[in-house]
């Protein structure tokens, strides 16, 4: 029981210490003056997926490359099947007033592209600077059509980002950030390390611990997100937060992560998981293209469809 423990613990870590360094950059930088519009393209987007680049880079460094992998492909998987079908269940998504279709193009363009430098076999440094420049792209077009909507009045304000808080003191700016870089690598430590021994135990390779356990974790704070956009009716925020999430995992967390070391791809994604997750994408066409919404058949049918994923892994 010990493993599974020490891996609970560390999900546990890593989730809180990601909240608590976004919290604590996301301050700083306002205080110091820099445009809430910047943050919210860049320090939140990144720190939020922080979890998932320590994951990403201590299994490199242990030389788990399928849990590096196969937390990246199997959350997004998990944004798409699971994160969007079970707030389904509980009310529908009112998908049908979204305009999320340029980062929705995106988002299939970033998994492609994904898809594509896998079959080279090597996730190397060269891949990492492609992935990072389409990110650039990403954020570049996005900061755009923010100052845009900016010049036309539509401001964006600062209660915008839940966690910004103007009036915060410097001295709880920094027990934030101080908590987010200590706890970050210990929490990565503590669930790579016992999540290779759980596979050792069990006869599981890296590749489908990465793929469940790890990735299920690490899709719980876009989960969490979800299920509160859709209590409070906030379809845009439930969509838009899986798009978003998706693009930073494929392009930012295996792009940096490449700088670490090589990442080698397992034969099994080429075969299954990365059309699983591409198809696990085009599935939500409906909902970005022709104004439908997520009802509750459509919210059985996506959680029903990642129960059958992780049980044929299993």
């Amino acid at each position: 029981m010990m493993p599974w423990l020490l891996s609970v613990l560390g999900l546990v870590i890593l989730l809180l210490a990601g909240d608590a360094l976004v919290r604590g950059a996301v301050n700083l930088s306002l205080r110091v003056g820099i445009p809430a519009l910047i943050v919210s393209l860049t320090i939140v987007a990144f720190g939020t997926s922080a979890p998932e680049l320590l994951i990403a880079i201590q299994a490199v460094h242990e030389n788990a490359d399928g849990i590096a992998l196969g937390n990246v492909v199997g959350s997004n998987t998990a944004n798409i099947l699971l994160v969007l079908g079970l707030p389904a269940l509980m009310r529908a998504l009112h998908t049908s007033e979204c305009n999320t279709r340029k980062n929705y193009i995106f988002m299939i363009a970033a998994s492609v592209l994904f898809i594509a430098l896998a079959f080279v076999g090597t996730f190397t440094w060269v891949s990492g600077v492609v992935l990072l420049l389409a990110l650039f792209g990403v954020l570049f077009t996005a900061f755009r059509e923010a100052q845009a909507h900016r010049a036309a009045g539509e401001d964006d304000e600062l209660e915008e980002i839940d966690e910004a808080d103007p009036d915060m003191p410097y001295w709880r700016i920094g027990i934030y950030l101080v908590l987010g870089l200590i706890g970050l690598p210990l929490g990565a430590e503590l669930l790579v390390e016992n999540a290779t021994i759980i596979a050792r135990m069990y006869g599981l390779s890296e590749t489908v611990i990465g793929l469940t356990l790890v990735a299920l974790g690490t899709s719980l704070p876009e989960l969490a997100t979800t299920l509160v956009a859709a209590l409070r009716r906030q379809a845009d925020v439930a969509l838009g937060n899986v798009i978003g999430s998706n693009m930073f995992n494929l392009l930012a967390i295996i792009g940096l992560t490449t700088f670490v070391g090589p990442i080698t791809v397992d034969p099994a994604f080429l075969r299954f998981d990365l059309w699983v997750m591409l198809a696990s994408s085009l599935l939500i066409i409906p909902f970005v293209f022709f104004r439908q919404d997520i009802t509750r058949i459509w919210g059985i049918i996506l959680t029903g469809l990642y129960v059958v994923y992780v049980w044929s892994l299993l």
